[in-house]
């Protein structure tokens, strides 16, 4: 299997190569539209989606057949459903409504501000938390001997 796959690998390699000489220049108008372009398109998107269904796939297949790693990553996922309430509950309030207001004639309103400002204390919390689990067990070292 492993040679079959090298094989395959080394021949769009080859394929992409090839298309790459064939590309046309920066400068030309109608580049988008030749036809080495849009082949290099199709293995991007082929290389792409084999990824996707093989890390899905192989992912799935290590978590429901290793004991206790399906309640690992409930617990994970429960974790992070909770983070993203309490951010929620966060980035309302009447700052959102004035940012909305302000930004009305862009396109903004209330429920984007609110997402945003979501997105943003997710990434907040969840980076504070990596780094104190970064953090305090070099401390605890440090001070635990």
């Amino acid at each position: 299997m492993n040679k079959i796959i090298k094989i395959v690998l080394i021949v769009i390699g080859l394929v992409a190569t090839v298309l790459w000489f064939g590309m046309p220049s920066g400068d030309d108008p109608d580049a988008i539209n030749s036809g080495s372009m849009n082949f290099m398109f199709l293995i991007m998107y082929l290389l792409l989606a084999i990824a996707v269904v093989s890390t899905v796939f192989f992912g799935l297949k290590k978590l429901l057949s290793t004991p206790g790693s399906l309640k690992k990553a409930l617990f994970a996922i429960g974790g992070l459903a909770i983070v993203v309430a309490i951010s929620y509950g966060l980035s309302s309030g009447a700052e959102a409504k004035a940012v909305a207001d302000a930004m009305a004639d862009k396109g903004a309103t209330e429920s984007t501000v609110k997402n945003i400002g979501m997105g943003l204390n997710v990434f907040f919390i969840l980076t504070t938390v990596a780094v104190l689990l970064m953090v305090l067990p070099g401390l605890k070292k440090m001070f635990v001997k």
